[in-house]
């Protein structure tokens, strides 16, 4: 979540060729028309416990202008809750964007070819070299979705904190930027995996086809093959890459359930908006949250 809004800023557009094109803005009738006639996308639950209910909604953080727009669950769950949480609120980001951007230099080595995959997304001279290693790398992950037509303007959190704002709605952040940027930040041992890992699929012309695959299966709410994301993905072939992906994901649930726990017990009725792959595997938050009392019922896709 970190990386849509922090970086969102830096996706700058080009009417370069070769430069993967800036997402066109939707016209007014265009945006009356799919609001109106959005499908439900993305796995929904209804969670109950002490008298009252919250929904739990696996977003995608970035989406293609047409997605952007709640289906009919989605917008009852709307209706039916008071509070919205996110991974984080773009109002915690800013008042640490300033330490953000006093990282560490990169080893020589992997600044240069950094520099180069940011020369080929057509992003400014320096843009990126201010901040931690892989916020740099996503930045360039999330300009190569954009070939493909996908942009984080376009993501389901943004989309739902701008409608909170529009409307006066409270949100309530699960995480700290803190938290968030000590998951993403590999290890120094785990460091050279991870970002060569992630160079080489986009030198090679290899991120596109899993990006396209981890939308379809969150479009349909098909929890089994995101479950399976480390085996198709092309970013978990080390261990340096299977463990940073474990605590990037998987160890934050623990800590994410409690909170959600938490702000639900107080007699807040929450609608939850968390990445979608966090709703998957052995650590997956509709089970932590069914082992913490609540009563999960599978709204959309229905089971």
């Amino acid at each position: 979540m970190i990386r849509a809004l922090v970086l969102s800023a830096l996706l700058a557009g080009s009417a370069h060729a070769a430069c993967p094109p800036a997402p066109a803005q939707p016209t007014t009738d265009q945006a009356a028309a799919w609001a109106a006639q959005a499908p439900d996308r993305g796995p929904l639950w209804r969670i109950s416990r002490g008298g009252h209910s919250s929904y739990l909604f696996g977003s995608l953080h970035v989406g293609k202008p047409d997605w952007a727009y709640p289906g009919p669950a989605l917008r009852k769950a709307w209706s039916e809750t008071e509070v919205l949480a996110v991974e984080l609120d773009p109002a915690d980001v800013g008042p640490t964007l300033a330490a953000m951007q006093q990282a560490e230099p990169l080893p020589a080595a992997m600044a240069r070819r950094i520099d180069a995959q940011a020369r080929a997304a057509c992003l400014p001279a320096g843009a990126l070299s201010t901040l931690p290693a892989m916020l740099q790398v996503s930045t360039l992950m999330l300009m190569e979705a954009r070939r493909d037509g996908f942009d984080v303007l376009f993501g389901q959190d943004l989309m739902l904190m701008a409608r909170a704002k529009a409307e006066g709605r409270p949100v309530q952040s699960l995480e700290s930027v803190q938290e968030q940027l000590a998951a993403l930040e590999p290890t120094d041992a785990e460091l050279p995996a991870v970002v060569d890992g992630s160079l080489r699929q986009l030198q090679r012309g290899r991120m596109r086809v899993p990006l396209r695959k981890l939308a379809e299966a969150w479009s349909r709410g098909d929890l089994r093959t995101l479950g399976a994301y480390p085996r198709w993905c092309g970013c978990a072939d080390s261990p340096a890459e299977r463990a940073w992906l474990k605590r990037v994901n998987d160890d934050r649930n623990v800590q994410l359930a409690a909170r959600i726990d938490a702000l639900h017990g107080a007699g807040q009725r929450l609608l939850v908006a968390v990445g979608a792959l966090h709703m998957s595997g052995p650590e997956a938050l509709p089970r932590l949250l069914a082992q913490r009392g609540f009563t999960v019922e599978a709204v959309h896709p229905a089971k």
